[in-house]
């Protein structure tokens, strides 16, 4: 079997544009709209589309390794871009299960079109399993959707969005309903992403007032609370997995500007490159060794969701595990990496200050910390008071 290689979707020329760019878009605080349309133009957004689609027909594992390259050159752009991929790998997982309902999904990203993710809700901790969101049915099979998301990535590009909302009116609810939206008067974006790190996300708050999701946009009625549906076990193998990827791609960027310094500064008080310095060896042999165990894991876990792997009830725990192990590890690496480079990595025209900022978003996404350790003690010891 031949070794993907992922410099075929995302050539060294194309990643050395988008890394020059990924400072203005962070200091201006500014979509990378040019980073998007290169991305287009090289068929990135239908990665995981099915060739027969006029897709790459890549599966999660490939995908993986694209999103640790893209997140090496311009993290916020890599993490952007993930909300459009969670739908468009959501979909390839359910076909490889025999469920087309997504298919409008791939053909949309074919055509270009930017699925941006509604999930997030403030304070809204039950995630996938709970909605503030009220879905109205409708009559004619869809639904209008009423309330406030937050964390919605691509605000400014995206063509649709992917969300959920809960709806208390039918005979047979309650039920959460998940459905895409089109941007429209009933869908308002604040101006609000003014943040510490991953300022290119655009990430903003999304009002939605009545926004409407036409019968065949309406892809799955839920009982609320988990689950082991097809659609949540997508959404919760493609989210984890690729987040983890994101702050992976972070770890191997720091790992080599801390390489990179090591060979280039030289200690006044020996004349010996920092190379040569025990200490800072130390520091970069521990970055090193967090840095390598998390590719097997990730490998392994996207591959067992690409051939349907059966982890049973230990697959959220492995997930959120995963997610967890990659953010923290991936922190711990930055911090060293700014500790190998000293004071000079303290000035924000330093790549690795940027670096520092963008990997502590990693706590914020689900899972946060609380809940993967919740989620893999209920795996292993089971539910509290059990």
């Amino acid at each position: 079997m031949t070794a993907f290689d992922p410099s075929v979707l995302l050539p060294d020329d194309l990643l050395d544009r988008i890394r020059r760019r990924a400072a203005t878009v962070d200091a201006e605080n500014v979509f990378p709209e040019d980073d998007l349309s290169d991305l287009r133009d090289a068929g990135y957004l239908a990665a995981f589309v099915p060739t027969e689609l006029g897709g790459a027909g890549l599966g999660l594992a490939e995908v993986s390794l694209l999103q640790q390259r893209l997140a090496g050159a311009a993290p916020a752009t890599a993490l952007a871009v993930n909300m459009h991929l969670v739908w468009t790998g959501v979909a390839k997982v359910l076909a490889d299960r025999g469920i087309d309902s997504l298919r409008f999904v791939q053909e949309g990203a074919v055509a270009g079109e930017v699925f941006a993710f509604g999930i997030s809700e403030a304070g809204n901790d039950l995630v996938l399993f709970g909605s503030d969101t009220v879905a109205a049915p409708q009559g004619d099979g869809g639904y209008t959707f009423t309330g406030t998301k937050i964390f919605t990535s691509l605000a400014p590009v995206w063509t649709h969005l992917g969300l959920h909302g809960l709806d208390t009116s039918s005979p047979d609810g309650p039920h959460l309903v998940y459905a895409f939206v089109p941007r429209s008067d009933q869908v308002v974006t604040r101006d609000d992403w003014d943040t510490l790190g991953m300022r290119g996300t655009q990430s903003r708050t999304t009002e939605l007032h009545g926004a409407y999701a036409p019968a065949d946009r309406v892809v799955r009625r839920l009982a609320p609370g988990p689950q082991p549906d097809p659609l949540v076990f997508g959404i919760f193998s493609v989210f984890e997995l690729l987040l983890a990827s994101v702050y992976t791609g972070i770890a191997r960027r720091a790992l080599d500007l801390a390489v990179e310094t090591a060979r280039s500064r030289t200690s006044k008080k020996t004349g010996l490159a920092y190379s040569q310095d025990p200490d800072i060896r130390w520091r970069i042999a521990e970055m090193a060794l967090a840095y390598d165990a998390l590719l097997p894991q990730l490998d392994a876990l996207s591959r067992d969701v690409d051939t349907a792997a059966d982890h049973g009830a230990m697959w959220f725990a492995k997930l959120s595990g995963m997610k967890h192990r990659a953010v923290t590890a991936a922190k711990h690496i930055v911090d060293e990496a700014m500790l190998v480079a000293g004071g000079s990595s303290y000035f924000t025209r330093n790549e690795l200050s940027r670096l520092y900022r963008d990997v502590l978003a990693g706590q914020f996404h689900p899972s946060d910390p609380e809940s993967a350790h919740s989620t893999v003690a209920a795996a292993w010891l089971g539910p509290l008071g059990s």
